[in-house]
């Protein structure tokens, strides 16, 4: 059904700090390497909770205290002397929004796309780099959105932030730190530059329609494009994995990951969907963690983004007619070569001779789908499920709707039941056919 949300208050939060004495308001911290790499929009999450809830106070007050730790996200992007992007931390506070709406939670699911996007507060031309909207429901229910820019950080510290920020609820002291030296990618000497960034990272990372779309283009437009769940079980993830293992040439098992299982046979079953030309090649971005490819390994507490992507590509006879172990290893091969010598040349490369313009991509909000390409990004891993204010964790957790064909998260589900639910964005008219299909091993 169609709800109506109605903003109430909107106003900033600042960090409250114990002392009298706040840090000097003109510390910056630079953006790295892998910072200027993200796009410069933000990325909305919600979850919601069901009723006895905590109160907008209470959420307030954690927030500020959280914001202490966490002062980027109170910050706003500046320049340094040199005209480099830097976040200036001046406590200028983040957007916080407090609205209600006309229905219960339950009348509301599942969220259509216009409802998930009356849950997110708007960030066009906000200056803001977090937005913050908590959105009541008649029944008592609480949906909470956390919309923050990707160049402060992805999506490992986001989830680490709302953790803390329940913490912080629950009159926890914030365990852990966040680490906030992005000082520490200093570029080899010599450098020694031994991949193609340039044609990656650069022409890859800028999102436009000649490299996503080259041929078979879809008909249909943005205003097709629809946000769907699908829930796999255990069961089906056990089975996928031991499909993925058994290689139809050798018949010799090679282990996969439920990720790279999961993937392969999403990828075949959307190229499938999609009526590709068997000749057209279709290719998959995947992002790739650098905390666990760096060497030293870099904690996870490290605020800011380090993630490069790795792009599995196929023709799509193969993806049809070979084998899911063939393409779980198409996927397995494309993201171990993003290793500790890749994110290393990466940042030799980026530290030298470019500008802040080259790196950063634009976001290109004209498109309608990725066609014939797709992304997926995981929240496996993350601790959503630590994610509490004093009443347990929540029974939702979801992307919001992003009107862009192509996108595909993966995000442990909220069930119960160990299984995984994958959020795609795909086109109306194709929906039927991925249902028919999806649940689908053989």
């Amino acid at each position: 059904m169609s709800i109506q949300v109605q903003q109430l208050c909107s106003k900033l939060v600042t960090p409250t700090y114990n002392g009298d004495h706040p840090p000097l308001i003109t510390q910056f911290v630079p953006l790295s390497v892998f910072d200027r790499l993200a796009e410069d929009t933000c990325i909305p999450l919600i979850y919601a909770y069901k009723p006895p809830t905590p109160s907008n106070t209470m959420l307030e007050q954690g927030l500020r205290k959280a914001l202490t730790e966490y002062r980027e996200w109170a910050g706003r992007f500046s320049t340094d002397d040199n005209g480099h992007h830097v976040i200036q931390l001046n406590d200028k506070g983040l957007r916080f929004i407090e609205a209600s709406t006309d229905c219960t939670l339950d009348q509301a699911m599942p969220f259509t796309p216009s409802t998930l996007l009356s849950l997110n507060p708007s960030f066009n031309g906000v200056k803001e780099l977090a937005l913050v909207q908590l959105t009541r429901f008649t029944c008592g229910s609480l949906v909470v959105s956390f919309s923050a820019n990707h160049m402060v950080a992805e999506g490992v510290l986001v989830s680490q932030f709302l953790v803390a920020w329940g913490q912080a609820c629950r009159g926890l002291e914030i365990d852990p730190s966040p680490l906030h030296d992005r000082n520490i990618f200093a570029p080899r000497d010599p450098s020694r530059v031994e991949f193609d960034h340039k044609s990656v990272e650069l022409t890859k990372g800028k999102i436009k329609e000649e490299y996503i779309s080259p041929d078979n283009k879809p008909t249909y437009s943005r205003d097709d494009v629809i946000l769907h769940k699908a829930h796999f079980t255990p069961e089906f993830i056990a089975k996928l994995k031991s499909k993925a293992a058994t290689s139809s040439v050798s018949g010799v098992n090679r282990p996969y990951s439920a990720f790279e299982s999961m993937v392969a046979h999403l990828w075949r079953a959307i190229t499938r969907v999609r009526g590709l030309t068997k000749f057209q090649t279709t290719e998959i971005r995947i992002s790739v963690n650098g905390r666990k490819r760096l060497k030293p390994r870099v904690p996870n507490e490290y605020f800011g983004n380090l993630v490069l992507w790795a792009y599995p590509a196929a023709q799509v006879k193969d993806l049809l007619h070979e084998s899911l172990s063939h393409t779980a290893e198409i996927i397995h091969e494309a993201v171990m070569k993003v290793n500790d010598d890749y994110f290393k040349s990466f940042i030799d490369f980026a530290s030298y001779n470019l500008q802040d313009e080259d790196l950063i991509p634009e976001a290109n909000r004209s498109l309608s789908a990725l066609w014939p390409n797709l992304e997926f990004i995981s929240w496996l891993g993350f601790p959503f499920n630590n994610i509490d204010f004093g009443v347990g964790k929540p029974c939702i957790l979801m992307p919001s709707f992003d009107p862009l064909e192509g996108l595909i998260y993966l995000v442990p589900s909220f069930a119960g039941d160990g299984g995984i639910d994958v959020f795609i964005t795909l086109f109306q008219q194709q929906l039927a056919l991925f249902e028919e299909i999806c649940y689908s091993i053989d």
